[in-house]
């Protein structure tokens, strides 16, 4: 069939919605618009109170601001399409802006990976050698870890996207979700896909299984330490500055687990299923983010105060 190759290769690509529910489209839309207006603002008003607040200018927060625009990044690099198709039902997409949207959705997951470890570094060090912290994380060391992180994420990303632009596309040009994934696009391809099934799974464990188990290692020695402490008062205290970014973890991994287990165990389960639970990965999480620190954190509930000029007497 190479004359098919030729002549369907260079059409464009074709988004898909919820596949049955057409005529809802508008109305899933509504959650999905409020979900997104929320993540950008929740996101937003992070990355400037960080920005304008000179009490969260420490590498804790420093830390939290990249979370947040990894946060943003992931929202508006989906936003677009996935409005389009729920509301105008503008479906295609021209391979390069799908395969650059694949690449941005697959650098910022593992960017996000990369952060929340990092994260979890700034905990260990403020718990376990609390004296030294501001030497050890200093302004220049912060630096070189998001950047260290950016870089990792991005180098390990571009090989499988890299290859997306050399195959031919003979196949339907039908994608199953309303944005371009990697695993969705190499689906229509006409070509051996052997390293671009392989490799993803590689990263997947040398980086993001990995990250999670130096961040569970790092909480076992922060634990460690903190039964160490005398004082009943004191590590009640110690364990709080860490609640914050146990709960993102959480939040992070368990959807990532959970759409793991729906793609790899879930042949049988109704495809809308799939896609929501695409959907629950993408926004769950940075919808989150802002809320538990929100909540949680003392600094960021007065800067908010501020923010909002409410006295505290009021709250």
């Amino acid at each position: 069939m190479p004359s098919v190759g030729l002549n369907t290769s260079f059409s464009p690509f074709l988004l898909t919605g919820f596949p049955g529910l057409e005529e809802a489209h508008h109305l899933i839309s509504l959650p999905l618009l409020v979900a997104y207006i929320s993540i950008l603002f929740g996101n937003g008003t992070l990355l400037f109170l960080i920005k304008d607040d000179h009490n969260l200018h420490e590498p804790m927060y420093y830390f939290l601001a990249m979370l947040a625009a990894t946060d943003l990044g992931v929202t508006l690099t989906t936003m677009p399409t996935v409005l389009g198709v729920l509301w105008l039902n503008h479906r295609e997409i021209g391979h390069g802006a799908c395969f650059s949207q694949a690449y941005f959705i697959h650098t910022l997951s593992i960017v996000e990976s990369g952060v929340l470890l990092a994260m979890a570094y700034d905990r260990f060090i403020a718990i376990r050698n609390p004296l030294r912290y501001t030497t050890i994380l200093t302004d220049t060391r912060v630096i070189k870890i998001g950047i260290s992180v950016l870089m990792r994420a991005c180098l390990s990303i571009m090989p499988i996207i890299i290859r997306l632009h050399w195959f031919p596309y003979c196949r339907s040009h039908v994608l199953s979700h309303a944005f371009c994934l990697h695993q969705d696009v190499i689906k229509l391809a006409c070509a051996d896909i052997t390293f671009n099934r392989l490799y993803p799974v590689v990263v997947v464990f040398a980086m993001v299984l990995l990250d999670f188990l130096i961040i569970f290692f790092s909480y076992i020695l922060i634990l460690k330490t903190v039964m160490g402490i005398a004082s009943a008062d004191e590590r009640t205290k110690a364990l709080n500055t860490c609640v914050s970014h146990i709960c993102c973890i959480l939040v992070f991994y368990v959807t990532v687990v959970g759409l793991t287990f729906i793609h790899r165990f879930g042949k049988h389960v109704p495809h809308v299923v799939h896609i929501t639970m695409s959907y629950i990965y993408f926004l769950f999480p940075p919808f989150m983010n802002p809320v538990i620190y929100s909540i949680k954190t003392k600094q960021i509930q007065s800067g908010l105060l501020r923010f909002f000029s409410l006295p505290c007497s009021r709250i």
